[in-house]
């Protein structure tokens, strides 16, 4: 069992630091974006530039299943230390080489790719280290206190990213970013992790596979079979692919062509994204808090359904004011919604199997629902935003719908 079972998530040292190391993480990965942008902008067309800034989404969406099985064969702590290491080292030499030089966008591109790459196999080994630091009792207050740790990040990096941008140009702020990944370092080296329970089946028996591409697939495939067989770990990825296919679009692109329809202009945008901000930051606390909520599938699919009419009801609003509101409303519900599903997520997976687990989840969420950005910047600009908010909050509920109706994840339960 972990160190400190019977400590609150809040209290517990190893938690603490945890957090401490993730947020410290995020903070930098928020600087970086910035720094990346603002040096992607300057160096080329907007389309360059834009090319830049995906660059780092191709390779973090084709290998995040294998981050997953890499987290599991080698160890999440083990993985989040030397992805962290690397991402330290990859943007301190292009610091370094800002101030010596004036590299092409290649450059940038080649460091996106990189840092896409260790975004897939961070991304998995950092989702499963909190049963591995934790009492399952406490994953969900966890899960709350990652959130907080995350909006936190999110509020402190920009700014961060934008002043060290402004003082010294894109060099220090690649720097700044740098030494918040080496800060969480010694944070991660002194988690105490504990070991995984035995399995509850051998594997069977079988031919041995060899070969490293064969055991990849192999382990990837165990996973696979892992999550489908599950009766609450299945219908669970299939409402966190559908709802957030739903939910990325308007929440993504769709504010800002929503601020620009009604003439809020990018203050207003800027008030939106906020509202949303401090509502998603509000659910996170109250898991925080509260450590456990009763009939947690239940709560996950009803938070998730009004959540969804919310979205449809941002597009109605005539006034900047309510839009805010409404959106805070929809940070409130689909913060409730995400936190208890990553809760139900590390609950009721496999400890052996969570990094797989939890990479499917992240790429259904992370690296297919973005694709939905395009298909609703053109609707948007067929139809308008009120019929595409209506459609992408009907594509939510049916994720949610979908939940409701499966008795296992509707019945399912956060440990005590």
């Amino acid at each position: 069992m972990p160190a400190d079972v019977g400590l609150p998530a809040h209290r517990d040292p190893q938690v603490l630091r945890w957090l401490g190391a993730y947020g410290l993480s995020a903070t930098g990965d928020s600087v970086y974006h910035v720094a990346l942008t603002w040096a992607a902008t300057r160096g080329g067309s907007a389309a360059e530039a834009g090319a830049v800034l995906a660059a780092g989404a191709v390779p973090r969406a084709l290998l995040m299943l294998g981050g997953g099985v890499l987290a599991d064969r080698v160890g999440p702590r083990t993985v989040v230390v030397v992805s962290d290491t690397a991402r330290c080292l990859v943007v301190l030499g292009l610091a370094a080489l800002l101030w010596l030089a004036t590299p092409g966008l290649w450059v940038l591109a080649a460091v996106a790719v990189v840092f896409g790459v260790l975004d897939a196999v961070f991304m998995p080994a950092v989702g499963a280290l909190p049963p591995r630091i934790a009492s399952r009792g406490q994953l969900a207050r966890v899960q709350g206190l990652r959130g907080l740790a995350g909006r936190g990040a999110t509020v402190a990096g920009a700014p961060l990213g934008g002043a060290a941008t402004a003082l010294s140009g894109a060099p220090a702020a690649f720097a700044a970013a740098a030494a918040l990944f080496a800060l969480s370092l010694p944070l991660l080296l002194t988690l105490r992790i504990a070991p995984l329970p035995p399995p509850d089946t051998a594997p069977p028996p079988g031919p041995a596979r060899t070969g490293r591409l064969k055991r990849l697939a192999g382990d990837l495939g165990d996973g696979l079979r892992h999550v489908r067989g599950h009766r609450v770990l299945g219908p669970l990825i299939v409402v966190i692919a559908v709802s957030d296919l739903g939910f990325v679009g308007p929440l993504g692109v769709g504010l800002a062509l929503l601020a620009e329809a009604r003439g809020w202009g990018a203050p207003g945008l800027g008030w939106l994204l906020a509202g949303f901000a401090a509502g998603s930051a509000g659910a996170s606390l109250l898991l925080a808090v509260r450590g456990r909520i009763p009939r947690a599938g239940l709560v996950m699919g009803l938070a998730l359904v009004t959540g969804s009419a919310a979205i449809a009801a941002l597009a109605l609003v005539p006034g900047l004011p309510a839009a805010v509101a409404v959106a805070a409303l929809v940070g409130v519900l689909t913060g409730v919604s995400g936190s208890l599903c990553g809760a139900l997520l590390q609950t009721a997976s496999d400890p052996a199997h969570l990094g797989r687990v939890t990479s499917l989840a992240t790429f259904v969420s992370l690296g297919l629902a973005p694709l939905s950005f395009p298909l609703t910047g053109a609707a948007v600009g067929l139809w308008g935003t009120t019929p595409v908010f209506a459609v992408s909050a009907l594509v939510c509920a049916a994720g949610a719908v979908y939940g409701l109706c499966s008795a296992h994840l509707r019945r399912a339960e956060l440990p005590h």
